[in-house]
This record gives C-alpha cells, structure tokens and sequence, in this order.
C-alpha cells in the first residue's frame, strides 16, 4: 500500500504497508537488506500488544519481544518485522482488557481467553504467510518462541529454516505468564 524509509533507534529500516483482501488481513513491515537473496531473512512475527509495546505494561514479554527483534533483526544481513493487529492472541483489545480483569481474579491468560469463550491462542498466520511470500521470501530465521507459528508458516508455504529464540529478560511481573505459556502452550522458554 505505501513504502517509506523508516529510521528507528534500532536502525534504519524501509517501512510499508501491506493488505490481504479480508479487513483483518493488514500488516506493517519493517525490513532492511536484500529479502530475496541466498541467505534466508531473520523474520518476527509480532502481534500487537497495545498494553504492552505502547504503554509499557509489565504483564506481558511483547514490548521486550519487540524491541529485541529490532535489535537482531537491524544487526542481521536482511531481516522483516510483520506487526500484525492481532491483540490479545487474537481476541481483540476490550476482550484482552476483559481477561486482564479475569487474571486479576486469579486465573491465569489460558484459563481466562477460555472463560470469554476463546481459544487460548486465536491468531491465523495464513496471512502473515502471503505476505511473506509477496515479499519474496519463502524461507526464514524465525525469531519466535511459539511452536505453532512455526508449524503455521510451514503449512502455508514459508520454510523455517531455523527458529531463532525470542526470550529476553522478564520482569517479575511477567513470570507467571510465561510459566503459562511454557507449560500451557508449548512455548520454548528457559530458565523459568
């Protein structure tokens, strides 16, 4: 939809914005070095965490997920960032404010999308997946620590040549959530 040259205090990047044909289907990508080359791009998939990338919310690792992404992906040879508007796992922002209320009752985030009816994780990938590929890019370093967006790019045609981890330091604030996503969702993390 539109390119513009992006710097950033984690580098220079090329910004653009992408839309799939459905309303939810848009993304912003931060990208730098050549996407279609011989080397396969350092790529994260982000979702957008309002409370935790914009206000600094401690509940969550996102902000800190995101700004080491920039980190590694600005010092790799070619590296994407797709910011995908997929809050709260995909349940949408006042629903994810709803389960923060839930989790302050003690439940813990898979106990609590469950209760509002959801899924624990509701996110597709099969859009961030199309759009890799308009990029170019059919095979990736995939920054993540989510097995199941591994297993989804790989079923809609983008190679994970490797998974690259995405654990920066957690606050205490953030433990027992990661403890859930590491035994409720199969995430890799360590050191929990």
């Amino acid at each position: 939809m539109a390119r513009a040259a992006l710097p950033t205090r984690f580098g220079n990047f090329t910004v653009l914005g992408v839309e799939g044909d459905a309303p939810e289907e848009n993304a912003v990508v931060l990208y730098h070095g050549k996407l279609n080359g011989s080397v396969a791009p350092l790529v994260r998939i982000h979702s957008q965490c309002l409370t935790g990338d914009v206000l600094a919310s401690q509940r969550c690792d996102c902000r800190a997920q995101l700004e080491l992404s920039l980190r590694k992906i600005s010092a790799a040879r070619a590296g994407i960032l797709l910011y995908l508007p997929q809050e709260g796992r995909g349940i949408g922002l006042m629903n994810k404010l709803r389960a923060y209320q839930l989790q302050d009752g003690g439940m813990d985030t898979v106990e609590a999308n469950e209760e509002l009816g959801f899924a624990a994780d509701s996110r597709d990938y099969r859009f961030s997946a199309q759009a890799l590929r308009l990029l170019g890019v059919r095979r990736v370093r995939l920054l993540s620590n989510n097995p199941d967006k591994v297993s989804q790019l790989e079923n809609n045609g983008v190679r994970v040549v490797e998974r690259v981890p995405c654990q920066p330091r957690g606050s205490h604030a953030s433990r027992a959530y990661l403890k859930t996503k590491r035994s409720k969702m199969g995430h890799f993390l360590s050191g929990l």
